[in-house]
């Protein structure tokens, strides 16, 4: 007879680039996402949860660490992750589990594991600073945040989605394997398993059947906010690099129907994962947590990808389902950040804390054995960069959600406020009233508390120093890609010509 282990079998699946808003379960009732609806429905769904930071890399190495990004100082795409920091892939094998990794993980640098034991599927990106990046074929420039990225949208297809399929793929293989094997000794070993996709990250590219279904039904963005209207001067700054300073309503629907099309694809991959599951008889004890590193605009006050601190781009979708021990369809709106999920998925493995993070677990919430109205409402999210994605001499930013209100703070420029409850679209910024002084000084204060801008620049100062090393080391010495998953030119085209979509009067 096999006995049950103490803990749930785990299945963290984590995308790129989700908004919460192109999700039914979100109430979008355009796309078709019905295996993360279904999911939601028999588990519990999250309406204000924050990303660390509205970029890949720095946002992945929070979440993995349940770290701010200036605990773990990797800022921007290129800042690697020290290998010594425990991961929660770390805490988890530290409870005999055995952590697996199907697909991205998006750290830089030698160390392509940070605790996984496997890992199937690597990034399609170099494992090294410097090191030369994939084919891309047609779309170069095409995965943003460019105007270039507006240009090659529509009909094709992005190496991103066959590489998502091959993670399916991988992972599918993985369960099939453990669910034939028993342990010697009688227990049942959960499995343990993250997945990581590319999709719906641009560019925005679907194949056709996909676009089409989306071309004449997608809507144009509710909030629309046109050059001469932007007042803050990073945000200026950002459209005029990104050379977006006037998009025309084609381009804007041409994108978002293959940005809903790539999350409908999405869905169906882990449809296939989801299905797997169930058919084995574990869906029940399986904990499934799905998240993203960061949302999309796509279109939303005329802009597109991350960067910023609209709750599009900030805001993550998360599904938490346990069937067997937690509460099912319900929903919470109390604010929460990515580095609480992390402590709540350690939480509910039964897997010791992770040193130093201050996340906080809400399994109490899920399982009902505590109240929320115990729940700190307050989530960080910073943006430092100083690099392509920043103005000269760099940018240190950092938002604070706390209640009702937002903060955006941005070193030796303006900051803004809103108050999201009275305002959710973020078009009356109130930094300025009179009336709101204040709330604006408490949270500015909140925000410095553990934050230094100018120790940031410091210390993102000496990256730049060692990195120019890394950066001469991988493109003259060549070392070999540890983990890669290998994209061609061949897998990214645009049909251009078959791309145009109505725009309705």
């Amino acid at each position: 007879m096999i006995k049950e282990s103490p803990q749930p079998n785990l299945l963290y699946i984590h995308s790129d680039q989700h908004s919460p808003y192109v999700l039914g379960a979100y109430g979008d009732d355009v796309v078709n996402t019905p295996h993360l609806d279904r999911l939601a429905q028999t588990g519990t769904l999250f309406r204000n949860v924050y990303c660390a930071s509205p970029i890949c890399v720095a946002s992945r190495a929070a979440m993995l660490t349940g770290l701010h990004p200036h605990q773990t100082q990797v800022w921007s795409n290129n800042h690697g992750l020290d290998s010594a920091i425990p991961t929660l892939a770390h805490s988890l094998g530290a409870t005999g589990l055995r952590p697996i990794l199907s697909g991205r993980m998006h750290a830089i640098g030698p160390d392509q594991y940070h605790g996984y034991v496997e890992r199937y599927v690597g990034d399609h990106n170099s494992n090294y600073i410097g090191g030369r990046e994939s084919g891309r074929g047609q779309l170069g420039g095409a995965a943003g945040p460019h105007y270039n990225s507006i240009v090659k949208s529509g009909i094709g297809q992005s190496g991103y989605e066959l590489r998502d399929e091959a993670v399916t793929d991988a992972s599918l293989d993985f369960l099939d394997r453990h669910f034939k094997i028993k342990a010697s000794n009688g227990v049942r070993q959960p499995f343990c398993l993250s997945v990581g996709y590319m999709l719906p990250h641009a560019p925005f590219l679907a194949r056709k059947d996909d676009f089409e279904r989306y071309a004449n039904v997608v809507t144009m963005p509710r909030i629309r906010e046109k050059m001469e209207q932007v007042k803050h001067p990073f945000l200026r700054w950002w459209r005029k690099r990104a050379e977006i300073e006037k998009l025309g309503d084609e381009e804007i629907l041409r994108c978002r129907a293959a940005y809903w099309a790539l999350v409908e694809r999405l869905d169906a991959q882990i449809g296939r994962i989801l299905r797997r599951i169930e058919e084995a008889g574990v869906l029940e004890d399986t904990l499934i947590i799905y998240t993203s590193d960061h949302g999309e605009m796509a279109g939303e006050h005329d802009l597109f990808w991350k960067h910023a601190f609209y709750e599009s781009s900030v805001k993550v979708p998360l599904i938490i389902s346990w069937p067997k021990r937690f509460s099912q369809g319900i929903e919470i709106s109390e604010v929460i950040g990515a580095i609480d999920v992390t402590a709540t998925l350690l939480d509910a493995m039964k897997a010791p804390p992770l040193p130093y993070s201050p996340g906080r677990s809400f399994v109490p919430f899920l399982t009902g054995e505590k109240p929320l109205k115990d729940w700190r409402n307050v989530a960080f999210s910073e943006y430092c960069n100083d690099e392509a994605f920043s103005p000269e001499g760099g940018c240190r930013h950092r938002m604070i959600r706390k209640d009702d209100w937002k903060l955006c703070f941005y070193h030796e420029q303006p900051c803004q406020l809103f108050n999201l409850k009275e305002d959710p679209d973020e078009v009356d910024d109130l930094s300025e009233d009179p009336d709101c002084a204040e709330i604006r000084t408490a949270l500015i204060e909140e925000v410095m508390r553990d934050w230094n801008p100018d120790e940031i620049r410091l210390q993102m100062a000496l990256k730049r120093r060692r990195d120019a090393v890394l950066y001469d080391w991988a493109r003259n010495a060549s070392p070999s890609e540890i983990l890669r998953w290998k994209m061609t030119d061949e897998m990214n085209y645009l049909e251009k010509e078959e791309s145009s979509i109505s725009v309705s009067s």
